[in-house]
């Protein structure tokens, strides 16, 4: 072969050198540069899904603080309902009871002390008394003196009393009217039990719903 070709040949056989390094360079590059694109999209799934996880636990979070604070609402409304009933229902058994003492011979000193207690907090110097009509029956000319004789120990001063003259109350216990119509104190079974409903919630809260207090005030705190 003449000195021409073999240069031309041996010329030929380094460029196709040269370009055999450069493509393996290329595709190395091109390689590594896949693997690293690679690697930074699941990088950046992994970031994805975690951020997805945490919003998903928030949510999840955010939706069980709200169902459990709708179930404590439910359970304080439906704990009140009760309160309610039972004091409902305690307010008719006493009315029932006392209702039934009205037989009992004891009932005449009941009678009187709702009497005096009447005077004493309507503080008039003379009042008529009401009563329903099995009440006024047992309301006679010495149980008057006996309850003026009452309201004189505890107050030191003088009421006259007297029978109404109006039609008998509807309901069980005693009015006391002031003279001069203006003012009246009512003794009757319902109303007194109303004056004192607080103390009467309070007994029924403190005795039948004391645990659910205790474990209110555990989940809250207080």
């Amino acid at each position: 072969m003449e000195p021409v070709e073999k240069e031309k040949t041996a010329l030929i056989s380094d460029i196709e050198a040269d370009a055999r390094t450069e493509v393996e360079a290329i595709r190395k590059e091109a390689q590594d540069r896949a693997t690293e694109k690679r690697e930074q999209a699941r990088r950046q799934v992994e970031s994805i899904l975690q951020e997805a996880q945490k919003g998903a636990q928030a949510r999840a979070e955010a939706v069980l603080k709200t169902q459990q604070s709708a179930v404590d609402l439910e359970v304080r409304r439906r704990a009140m309902r009760a309160r309610d009933l039972a004091m409902r229902q305690i307010m008719t058994r006493v009315e029932e009871k006392l209702a039934a003492l009205m037989e009992d011979p004891q009932y005449r000193g009941i009678l009187m002390n709702w009497m005096v207690e009447a005077a004493v907090g309507l503080g008039a110097e003379s009042a008529q008394v009401n009563a329903s009509e099995s009440e006024r029956g047992l309301i006679d000319e010495q149980m008057l003196a006996e309850v003026r004789e009452k309201v004189r120990a505890q107050t030191g001063g003088e009421v006259e009393l007297t029978l109404s003259a109006d039609p008998p109350l509807s309901a069980q216990g005693v009015v006391l009217t002031a003279a001069d119509g203006r003012t009246a104190f009512n003794n009757q079974v319902r109303t007194r039990m109303l004056r004192r409903q607080q103390e009467i919630r309070k007994l029924i809260y403190d005795v039948l719903f004391a645990d659910d207090k205790r474990e209110w005030q555990q989940k809250t705190g207080s």
